[in-house]
């Protein structure tokens, strides 16, 4: 897809987005700790960029230990945070503009893990501009995580935002590649290294409490039917099991599954149960450079 300048709506969308979401991560994180609910740090994440006006891009991720992704609590889940590792995943969007941006919490003693994933994604946003192959921008990440006795996790990588659309392309590796695409003026980007002390390579889990729409199609099933009406009203945006207000709704998702009208997204772990460590940044690709949209999360940035 050809990129131009984008629009100043859509620039000052992106910022509001992003401005949002550093409000949000910087009381989070503080708020991850252990005897902590899990449930009740996601809903007051998702509570709080709701009534600042803006939507969610996706539900608020808290994936732990060796989870690396797609770990959110079910509706009545009593999990508490305990001596762990914590990837904090929140995505935000205004009028569809999105800003993705993740920091890792941890309660472990495994600091040097963290500061692989942080300074990789500095590097990165060092390297990346207008005319920037992908693959360079991963080997600045691989460099950094290896350089700190570290692995980034090679199948997973960060990706672009487009309006309404949390996860398209361009892939950005999270190791360096020979051929890549270049990035673009235009574009929107989520880059997020990932390091472990593991093999780095994820796999599915079988926990899945987040789902999207794949295909709006008319369904049988009279409470299918309702679940799906629930579910139109998340602009086409993954959504968690626990936003639809009927707590039975658990067998109308697995028929709309069966159907190919929703798809899931289970929880991704490191192969080898190792912790996983994330960082995650939003960037503006410009004619000159790059606009970090979720800069200024405490800790993190400064």
């Amino acid at each position: 897809m050809s990129h131009g300048p984008l629009d100043d709506d859509a620039v000052e969308s992106y910022r509001e987005a992003g401005a949002v979401l550093v409000e949000a991560m910087n009381e989070a994180r503080s708020m991850v700790e252990p005897g902590r609910s899990q449930l009740e740090v996601a809903e007051w994440v998702e509570d709080f960029v709701r009534e600042s006006g803006a939507g969610l891009a996706f539900p608020v991720n808290l994936s732990v230990d060796a989870e690396a992704s797609h770990a959110t609590p079910s509706r009545d889940d009593e999990t508490e945070f305990g001596e762990e590792m914590v990837c904090l995943d929140v995505g935000v969007h205004v009028d569809g503009y999105i800003a993705d941006a993740a920091v890792t919490v941890d309660h472990t003693g495994s600091v040097e893990l963290v500061e692989a994933a942080e300074m990789a994604l500095e590097a990165a946003i060092d390297e990346a501009g207008p005319g920037v192959e992908v693959g360079v921008v991963g080997k600045a990440i691989e460099d950094v995580i290896r350089g700190y006795g570290y692995t980034p996790v090679l199948n997973l990588s960060g990706h672009g935002v487009e309006r309404y659309d949390a996860h398209t392309g361009p892939n950005v590796p999270n190791r360096g590649v020979d051929r890549s695409v270049e990035l673009q003026p235009g574009q929107a980007v989520a880059i997020e290294p990932f390091a472990t002390d593991g093999r780095g390579k994820v796999g599915e889990g079988t926990d899945e409490e987040i789902f999207e729409l794949e295909r709006d199609k008319s369904v049988r099933d009279r409470r299918a039917r309702q679940v799906l009406e629930e579910i139109r009203e998340f602009d086409d945006l993954p959504f968690a099991a626990r936003w639809l207000p009927d707590d039975r709704a658990g067998m109308a998702l697995r028929r709309l599954k069966q159907a190919n009208v929703i798809k899931g997204y289970p929880v991704l772990k490191e192969a080898d149960d190792a912790l996983v460590s994330q960082a995650e940044h939003t960037l503006l690709i410009t004619d000159d450079g790059v606009e970090v949209t979720t800069a200024g999360i405490h800790g993190f940035d400064d």
